[in-house]
């Protein structure tokens, strides 16, 4: 089995085409697809500034085939979610075109600057070209990122570390790889945040900020794995 991300620009789909005006921000599918006929409901997570999160629900609220936008949350908390109804009769749905040709894939599916990030596993039959080809006979852009035989030995690990990168922005990525490159969790460390922003090449609030929603997303994942396999200190008092 091979491990394939890839990312799409699904053009004339609101979400991609909206949040390429708005790069500072994630979005995340968390739940599955409820609801009958042409009405549907999904829960989405949005990450990023207030402003831009503001920006993005006002816009995408007003597009034709979104029937209602629903804050489940605040817009100044860390992770905003929304509840989303669409008209699926006007939404083109990359996961409906995966299903449609019998691939297995992530759920999940993160969008970042226009462009949604999808993982796919294919068994040797699954022709990747043609799935490509596919998606892009509909008008999409695809960019292929990822294309790695799976090893059956430490195939659970590698899905969960590829499933933690995924949920990080590109610039989540740098500052928290600058971050470990410098030094800064290090037990005498000498790195600060300044020395951070400074490698990088962004202001210090900025670097962060991004640095912080790094982090919260890893100890999340780290916790979770933790909880379902029942880890324990073999310390422990």
């Amino acid at each position: 089995m091979r491990e394939v991300t890839f990312r799409v620009r699904h053009h004339g789909e609101p979400e991609s085409d909206i949040s390429a005006d708005y790069p500072a921000i994630t979005i995340r599918s968390v739940s599955s697809m409820t609801g009958r006929a042409a009405e549907r409901k999904r829960i989405i997570e949005i990450t990023g500034p207030e402003t831009s999160v503001a920006g993005f629900l006002d816009e995408f609220a007003a597009a034709p085939a979104v029937l209602s936008v629903d804050r489940l949350t605040r817009l100044d908390v860390p992770r905003v979610l929304v509840a989303v109804t669409i008209d699926s009769y006007q939404w083109d749905s990359i996961s409906q075109r995966l299903a449609d040709l019998g691939v297995h894939y992530r759920t999940g599916a993160t969008i970042e600057a226009g462009w949604e990030r999808w993982t796919l596993y294919l068994d040797e039959s699954d022709d990747l070209n043609e799935i490509i080809a596919s998606l892009e006979r509909a008008g999409n852009e695809t960019d292929l990122i990822r294309n790695v035989e799976v090893d059956e030995v430490a195939e659970h690990e590698r899905l969960e570390f590829s499933r933690v990168l995924s949920n990080l922005t590109s610039r989540q990525r740098e500052v928290l790889g600058t971050a470990i490159e410098l030094g800064y969790y290090q037990p005498k460390k000498g790195t600060s945040i300044e020395d951070i922003a400074d490698a990088v090449g962004i202001a210090s609030t900025t670097a962060w900020e991004h640095l912080a929603r790094a982090e919260t997303k890893v100890m999340e994942e780290v916790g979770n794995k933790i909880t379902s396999t029942g880890a324990r200190s073999p310390n422990r008092e």
